[in-house]
């Protein structure tokens, strides 16, 4: 089943761009040349046809040039998490790149009162775009009532809102979580022989990822291997050190567990430094994880973790064209899909440097 997957992926590859500076439309000749992307390129999905687009006159707002522009971006969460930290530092070297000078940055340290103050101050100080990465995917009522008055298009990246695009939010980039889910379900089929248990630390409550990473799974695991089954569920809330304390707990009331599902790295890290605590050797407990950092692909070639599907967080280039494609009258995707890579004992150690 995993290869079948496996090959579905690709051929999506195959009909995908590459955004390394400026998205390139459909319909752009040179979009479709062949090559491999870079490793620090987020790689686009193609809209499906009739894809829902929004334009500056849907919207709503006056054209103007980013290089002028007032740009605030809000972080979610501390750059403690290698995403965090990737996903800020790519936001800030593409607005240097592209000659943006007002570029106000805050981070709310996973306070999700604090994001909201955030952003409404950004407002208050007259930001003309936001790029927003939301801590939670609903509360946001306050901050679209102000963004609207003055026709402030909103994009964010890597959590989606609950909410109306082209109008509470201009548009949503970001993962399949739903498909992560699934492929890292095959990923752990595989790698128990589609028989055995498995352990899920969830990630952070009250977001639209956790949610669909575990549906996504559970649903594909009940289709591929229902022989598996799911026998202990804790969240994690995407932290190394809670990730650990869970798995510890796990370890205890069930020794003999066979696979563990961290809905990020950094929880399926925690975890490996668990089994080390219980005098688990690497393989002994297979574990699959989302993400792509260099820790949890090193985990690979040591042998700890069997699998790890990509979360791509070098959202930069592509929330910077997208505004400019926006602010320059054409249209934009409401939803921009990014197709992630995925790292296994085949290639983990040629592709460390792809990692992050």
């Amino acid at each position: 089943m995993k290869s079948a997957h496996r090959r579905v992926a690709v051929a999506a590859l195959a009909a995908t761009f590459v955004v390394s500076g400026c998205a390139k439309s459909e319909e752009d000749p040179a979009a479709t040349g062949a090559g491999a992307a870079p490793a620090a390129s987020q790689v686009v999905q193609s809209a499906a046809p009739g894809a829902a687009t929004c334009t500056i006159d849907q919207h709503g707002g006056e054209k103007i040039d980013l290089k002028t522009a007032k740009v605030g971006f809000s972080q979610s969460e501390k750059e403690a998490n290698p995403f965090r930290i990737a996903e800020t530092q790519s936001i800030k070297d593409e607005a240097a790149k592209l000659g943006i000078t007002q570029l106000t940055t805050a981070n709310a340290n996973s306070q999700f009162n604090k994001q909201i103050s955030d952003v409404e101050q950004m407002i208050d100080a007259g930001v003309q775009l936001l790029i927003i990465a939301p801590l939670n995917s609903d509360g946001w009522d306050s901050v679209f009532a102000k963004a609207s008055a003055k026709k402030i298009p909103i994009v964010t990246i890597d959590r989606k809102i609950n909410a109306a695009a082209c109008k509470d939010y201009l548009t949503f980039i970001g993962s399949d979580f739903a498909e992560q889910g699934k492929r890292a379900a095959d990923e752990m089929a595989e790698a128990l022989g589609n028989k055995g248990e498995v352990a899920i630390l969830l990630g952070a409550p009250g977001n639209n990822v956790t949610t669909l990473r575990t549906s996504g799974f559970k649903d594909q695991m009940a289709k591929i291997a229902p022989d598996i089954k799911i026998t202990f569920e804790q969240t994690g809330n995407f932290s190394r050190e809670e990730g650990q304390k869970v798995a510890e707990q796990l370890l205890q009331s069930k020794p003999n567990i066979n696979g563990i599902y961290g809905e990020n790295d950094e929880m399926a890290l925690g975890a490996v430094t668990a089994l080390k605590g219980a005098g688990k050797k690497p393989g002994d407990v297979k574990i699959v994880s989302i993400d792509g950092t260099k820790g949890a692909v090193q985990g690979i070639v040591d042998g700890w973790i069997s699998a790890v599907i990509e979360s791509n967080p070098r959202f930069g280039p592509l929330a910077f064209s997208t505004a400019g494609d926006f602010f320059g009258g054409k249209p934009v995707g409401q939803d921009i899909i990014i197709a992630d890579r995925s790292y296994d004992e085949s290639n983990a150690k040629a592709d460390l440097a792809s990692a992050y």
